[in-house]
């Protein structure tokens, strides 16, 4: 099938109905090409309705099922002048999108293949993405801070060095589980206090980096 139309199946079936409603989004997913974003043998999963394995070597990484992207960018509030971190993008699909939502996106990866990928990728679809390597849970204090933060698959727990990146009332939104159940939250800063609240019922790979400090007892 025609890729344009598999986009636009992918948004009609699975976005739309899914209550996002950032006409935004919605345009950037219709025109980026996400099968670019995934190895050549991975390409005829690109629009299906799940997790999308991008197809490399790096650990067994997936892009985020179409509607909990979608939702989770939602829920960021992303304004067209906002500074963004793409914690996990992977291969780039993700900050590729959220370049078309925001001010300015950093791409933050620590598989180095992937984040070489990422680069190229963005590259050729014209994207104006900074791509950064670095322990994911640490995010990317140089930039920053940040009016949203997109986390790009599950976390037993978001660490108090990435919410401290965000600016006074902005928005970290991630999928806070095991990999297997979770809940899609958003975090917001106001003044030295963070508020939460989960959103909606979300599954998704757990990410390296992100998984709880054991807790010893004697």
């Amino acid at each position: 099938m025609d890729t344009a139309i598999q986009r636009k199946n992918m948004v009609e079936s699975q976005v739309r109905p899914s209550d996002v409603t950032d006409r935004r989004i919605i345009r950037a997913m219709l025109e980026l090409p996400r099968e670019t974003f995934v190895s050549e043998r991975a390409r005829d999963l690109a629009y299906m309705d799940g997790p999308v394995p991008v197809g490399t070597t790096g650990g067994g990484r997936s892009l985020l099922s179409a509607r909990v992207f979608a939702k989770l960018v939602q829920a960021a509030q992303i304004d067209p002048d906002a500074a963004v971190l793409d914690v996990g993008a992977a291969t780039g699909y993700s900050s590729a999108v959220l370049a078309q939502l925001a001010g300015s996106v950093i791409a933050l990866e620590a598989d180095s293949a992937l984040a070489a990928i990422a680069r190229a990728k963005l590259a050729s679809e014209g994207q104006k993405v900074q791509v950064v390597e670095g322990n994911l849970a640490d995010g990317w204090s140089a930039e920053g801070p940040y009016d949203a933060i997109v986390v790009e698959g599950a976390v037993q727990d978001v660490p108090s060095q990435l919410l401290d990146q965000l600016k006074d009332g902005g928005r970290l939104v991630a999928i806070v589980g095991d990999g297997k159940i979770g809940r899609a939250t958003v975090w917001r800063r106001d003044a030295g206090t963070f508020g939460h609240l989960a959103i909606f019922d979300a599954t998704a790979d757990l990410l390296p980096g992100f998984q709880k400090a054991h807790e010893f007892a004697f």
